[in-house]
């Protein structure tokens, strides 16, 4: 199983997170060349992640992008990252590594702390294809 994933870049995201579900869709609809895979930090492969490098099993408001054997990344400096990935227009994100990471985190941190204000908390489906790039759907 870990040979279909481990090239690829692997975010993890709170699935229950109306605004997390829909930033997993956002990144599913630019991700032309195949970049990223997902997993929720609920599931037994997100537990399992967070638990190997001693982070936070209970409460989810991080994200983390991963590239095994590689890094992972938390807060802004995954968001920044994975727009970076996308490539394109997305790139131009660059000038966020402007603000030093702490002003930059305490930004996402607001975000994180009101995520369950600010979006619908509907349950996006995924396409079969997408299903594809989940890993515990």
């Amino acid at each position: 199983m870990q040979e279909k994933w481990n090239d690829k870049h692997i975010v993890f995201f709170d699935g229950e997170c109306g605004v997390c579900n829909f930033w997993v869709q956002w990144i599913l609809e630019r991700d032309k060349n195949d970049q990223f895979m997902f997993a929720s930090l609920q599931s037994t492969f997100g537990q399992k992640f967070l638990s190997e490098r001693g982070l936070e099993t209970k409460q989810f408001k991080t994200m983390y992008l991963w590239k095994p054997k590689s890094y992972y990344l938390t807060k802004s400096e995954a968001v920044l990252k994975i727009a970076n990935l996308l490539g394109g227009i997305y790139k131009l994100t660059v000038i966020g590594k402007l603000l030093p990471s702490f002003l930059r985190d305490k930004i996402y941190d607001q975000i994180s702390e009101n995520r369950m204000k600010l979006a619908n908390q509907k349950c996006y489906l995924p396409t079969p294809d997408e299903r594809k790039k989940f890993i515990e759907i």
